[in-house]
């Protein structure tokens, strides 16, 4: 059965890199990213190796099962035609490609899925991540050390634990068919989108509901005006929808594009790399799969970084908490330098503090008690005393005391 819908597929150099090392394919019912490494020329040649390898499978399939058989069998022989094309062009030594794939067979998506690109699906106005990146800090949100945001900027979020190279005949690639329905508009893009363009943005921009073509050149837009660091490879798909069906001309975009071939210059001599020691080293790449002592140290500094990260959240809700005490202390201080008048049971008292209370804890203490009873005093002087009458100082009250006995004295004489 021929799959229904629409798609369009765009490939960016980006704003810093010098060339584009990404591959796309926009097909009938196929839709391949590759995301190539490997220095100047090689993950060109990877990726573009990728997507014409798989590119053939672009045929109706008679089940989901033999159209995910086939694309494994495919993404293995890709392996060894990298394997066989390094051993004839040593220059080419460490590239390799992500690949994220996406077949559709009767009302199912068949998902190939290796590396760091990443299969999107945007369906009833939410945006779910289909594939798992096989990266390093992926392992690390996967254990619980540190968080989805955190990934996003943690500085080893580009080193692969699996990809599509030149030095495993067998490679280990994540397949699985899940259904899908008309309205489903699926997304797959290299990490020059989803490093720098985050989930909600996307999510907002798939929601417009605008063509395909139009809503790829949005995305791509979003992931320039972000800075793009690395190559930006976008295709949208939509199954079934309002959209009308374009043409069955397949769509291939990047470094596969080129109708030459990729011209690969000569390796620089002396300069070798300490993974690969033939590796063209002429444009440095986004990321590699790195040897299993050098993840060990990986992990070792990660561990090292998260002491670090904690020691610096005790020492600052340390200083933040003794910030917050000698604030407490100042006012407190700063309390005990007021006087006011007031009264306890029967009597007028000048008490040391305010008037004000926190809670349970009272801001000020008895001072002295003036001996002065209340029901001596007149009713409007007793009612002042009991709302309490404020003091400049420790002598302002003692002077409204002094008023309040003359005035106890005199009330006392009268006939």
């Amino acid at each position: 059965m021929v799959f229904e819908g629409s798609s369009a597929a765009i490939s960016h150099t980006g704003k810093v890199r010098s060339n584009n090392q990404d591959s796309g394919y926009s097909g009938s019912n196929l839709f391949v990213v590759a995301d190539g490494m490997g220095g100047h020329a090689g993950g060109d040649v990877a990726s573009s190796i990728a997507v014409h390898r798989l590119k053939d499978l672009d045929q109706p399939f008679a089940t989901p099962t033999e159209a995910e058989h086939a694309l494994q069998q495919a993404i293995a022989s890709t392996a060894t035609v990298l394997i066989d094309t390094v051993a004839d062009r040593p220059e080419l030594a460490g590239m390799g490609t992500t690949v994220s794939a996406l077949d559709f067979v009767d009302d199912y998506a068949v998902i190939a899925h290796i590396g760091d690109s990443r299969i999107y699906l945007y369906r009833d106005d939410a945006l779910t991540q289909i594939t798992t990146d096989h990266t390093f800090v992926q392992r690390l949100v996967d254990s619980g050390r540190i968080t989805p945001e955190e990934a996003r900027y943690h500085p080893r979020r580009s080193v692969l634990m699996r990809v599509l190279g030149d030095m495993d005949p067998d490679p280990e690639v994540d397949t699985f068919i899940m259904p899908t329905q008309p309205g489903d508009r699926w997304l797959l893009c290299s990490d020059g989108l989803c490093g720098v363009v985050d989930d909600a943005h996307t999510a907002k921009t798939l929601g417009q509901h605008l063509p395909p073509g139009r809503t790829a050149d949005l995305l791509l837009k979003q992931a320039l005006d972000a800075g793009a660091p690395d190559n930006v490879t976008v295709i949208i798909v939509d199954v079934g929808g309002s959209h009308p069906m374009f043409s069955g001309t397949a769509t291939i975009v990047g470094s596969a594009s080129n109708p030459q071939g990729i011209e690969v210059p000569a390796a620089r001599a002396g300069r070798t790399s300490w993974l690969h020691p033939n590796r063209q080293a002429a444009n440095e790449p986004t990321h590699f799969e790195p040897a299993p002592e050098f993840l060990e140290e990986l992990i070792e500094e990660d561990r090292r970084r998260s002491r670090r990260r904690r020691l610096w959240w005790i020492v600052g809700l340390i200083v933040v908490i003794g910030a917050l005490f000698a604030g407490v202390a100042a006012a407190y201080s700063w309390t005990q330098t007021r006087y006011f008048v007031g009264s306890d049971e029967n009597s007028v008292v000048i008490y040391r503090g305010i008037q004000q209370d926190i809670g349970p804890i009272s801001l000020s203490t008895p001072y002295e008690d003036t001996g002065i009873l209340l029901v001596d005093l007149p009713f409007y002087q007793r009612l002042a005393v009991q709302q309490t009458i404020s003091a400049r100082s420790l002598a302002d009250a003692q002077q409204i005391v002094d008023t309040l006995r003359s005035t106890d004295t005199t009330e006392g004489s009268s006939p």
